[in-house]
């Protein structure tokens, strides 16, 4: 369904004239803004949100993965080709204030980037992709440069003893006035996965609600034509708490909630029923409400190890939730970012083996599961088209 704003009769011809069958296909007027519970360009064409995670510079290489196996070029490349229209793109605060020089074997198939620094590094990456015409989603994914998720990482809140919240706040807004020129750098994950003590209110040493607050307008304050993406805590599995306290931006029409979705977060699905009984309360409901607002699936992702990883008997294991996911994801037509892109892991965990979540293959070429890229790019054509395959 096309989403059509009654105060601009004009612009329903230009969705027939710019757009396939559902979602809009055109390079988006910049800057973007919500409208509803969507994301709107300045012509006030739905813009979604089809991307997919491009890791590594949050972690102790400071740059992306894939640079030591293949050229800048040849993976902004296929990423295009696939049809992913964003980049999430995760950083860290110690890369940021560090700055150090990459590693020599992390760029080792790009050689104009050695002795260059992570920021010099970042800069070509972001370039590269706009130039492409991908958006760029810049994700605070943790303090401290390491492999992310645990209770236990010292990256659990959005700061830490090393980087305190001014150094966030301050950090936020350095990297975005870096990149404020640039119209395709569109949005800011304010941070990924408050966990932990991690709350939504409370106590002010663990309020994700009020910190998003400070930080979002922070970021505005700098560079007033950003999305701010904020998620809930729980590892971004909770937004339960916006019913009742959701997030006030000085700027209006700027905020997309995220939530991210894995398989491993449930057990014992009994159908597509129940995953959406469970999940609901959790991020669904604002979807589905009686005032649904923009949010945005920043994380889901599978195995690429089989086609169960993405078919199943559709009542229980990996591909069962996928399905159940990517079904409701159709269904509702919600922007969403696959995890991950990468074909190999960095370091954090074992650099340079498979990564078994990744779109690309070792070689970060071709798709590691086509069954996994397919589904994917049904998702991308999908806009409120039914769902394919029965439900339950």
């Amino acid at each position: 369904m096309m989403y059509v704003y009654p105060h601009s009769r004009s612009i329903a011809l230009a969705i027939v004239l710019f757009c396939c069958a559902r979602v809009c296909t055109a390079q988006p007027a910049f800057p973007l803004y919500t409208a509803g519970p969507h994301i709107v360009d300045s012509n006030e064409r739905r813009v979604r949100l089809n991307a997919v995670n491009w890791y590594g510079a949050e972690s102790a290489d400071y740059v992306v993965g894939g640079l030591q196996t293949a050229s800048l070029t040849s993976i902004v490349s296929h990423i295009k080709a696939l049809g992913f229209n964003a980049v999430r793109l995760p950083w860290s605060n110690e890369l940021y204030e560090r700055n150090p020089v990459v590693p020599r074997h992390a760029v080792a198939a790009n050689t104009n980037m050695k002795g260059e620094r992570a920021l010099t590094v970042l800069d070509r990456v972001i370039s590269a992709l706009s130039s492409a015409g991908i958006m760029v989603i810049l994700d605070n994914h943790n303090s401290s440069a390491e492999w992310c998720c645990s209770e236990t990482d010292g990256n659990t809140l959005w700061y830490n003893s090393r980087y305190p919240e001014s150094s966030w706040i301050a950090d936020w807004q350095g990297i975005v006035r870096r990149y404020a020129g640039n119209p395709w750098v569109i949005g800011a994950d304010l941070r990924n996965e408050p966990r932990g003590p991690a709350t939504w209110g409370g106590s002010a040493s663990t309020d994700w609600h009020a910190a998003a607050q400070r930080g979002g307008n922070a970021v505005l304050g700098v560079n007033p034509k950003l999305l701010i993406f904020v998620e809930g805590v729980n590892f971004a599995l909770d937004l339960s708490g916006v019913a009742g306290l959701p997030v006030r931006l000085d700027a209006p029409n700027h905020l997309v909630y995220e939530a991210h979705d894995y398989g491993f977060n449930y057990s014992a699905l009994t159908g597509y029923g129940d995953y959406v009984s469970r999940m609901s309360p959790r991020w669904g409901y604002l979807v589905s409400g009686n005032d649904p607002q923009p949010i945005w699936i920043g994380e889901f992702g599978t195995c690429n190890t089989a086609t169960a990883c993405v078919s199943g008997d559709r009542s229980s294991g990996t591909g069962a939730w996928f399905g159940f996911l990517t079904t409701y994801l159709r269904k509702e037509s919600l922007d969403w970012s696959y995890w991950a892109v990468n074909g190999t892991q960095s370091t954090g965990r074992t650099y340079g083996a498979a990564e078994t979540y990744g779109v690309f293959d070792t070689a970060w070429n071709a798709s590691a599961l086509p069954a996994l890229t397919s589904q994917l790019q049904a998702l991308m054509d999908a806009g409120r088209a039914p769902a394919l395959g029965p439900a339950n």
